[in-house]
């Protein structure tokens, strides 16, 4: 039995809607679709982020909803591909739910990854609040700060529109950095 996974150095992750796809768009030249109904990416998707010489392959890979985990929809199938990525960017929708609906999401993603493989959940991982288009600039990032509060969030967060690009070099700039910090402490060790 033969099983392929997917290979990339970031996996977005998040619930169906979230915007991972349109962000995939945002910062390579993938295509894949992107629709205003849950599960239009329904198979993992590709894409390279260029930077001058540098690169990274960016996985979109397609929602997850409560009991993933466990089997619920294709779940087990996305997360595992979630296993073959360096970075976790776990994108939210911030400019169409209340705080309250932000923080179930975060919760729901998090608690699935962990149910599948403890080690996953401990990957590194960011939190991209996206959809900030959707409110007004001061308020992103106001919803931002206090949702980032709300859950103790003490890792990298990036406020992003992933529709209009704001945001988006600051992000992939970082993830670059992460990148090459990644592989220098790889040959340093190994």
């Amino acid at each position: 039995h033969l099983e392929m996974q997917v290979l990339a150095d970031v996996g977005l992750l998040g619930l169906p809607n979230a915007g991972k796809s349109t962000l995939l768009r945002a910062v390579s030249r993938a295509r894949p679709t992107v629709g205003e109904y849950p599960f239009t990416t329904l198979s993992p998707q590709l894409g390279i982020v260029e930077r001058e010489s540098d690169r990274f392959v960016m996985a979109d890979i397609p929602g997850l909803i409560k009991g993933a985990a466990t089997g619920a929809g294709l779940g087990i199938s996305f997360l595992r591909h979630l296993r073959r990525t360096r970075l976790l960017l776990h994108v939210v929708d911030i400019g169409t739910e209340k705080s309250s609906d932000s923080i179930n999401a975060i919760c729901t993603v998090e608690q699935e990854v962990k149910a599948f493989d403890e080690e996953l959940a401990t990957r590194s991982r960011w939190m991209i609040l996206n959809k900030a288009d959707l409110v007004s600039q001061g308020e992103a990032d106001r919803v931002a700060a206090e949702l980032m509060g709300a859950l103790s969030w003490a890792g990298p967060w990036y406020v992003v529109s992933a529709a209009t690009g704001e945001g988006c070099a600051s992000l992939t700039g970082d993830v670059f950095s992460w990148i090459d910090r990644y592989f220098k402490r790889l040959t340093k060790h190994g």
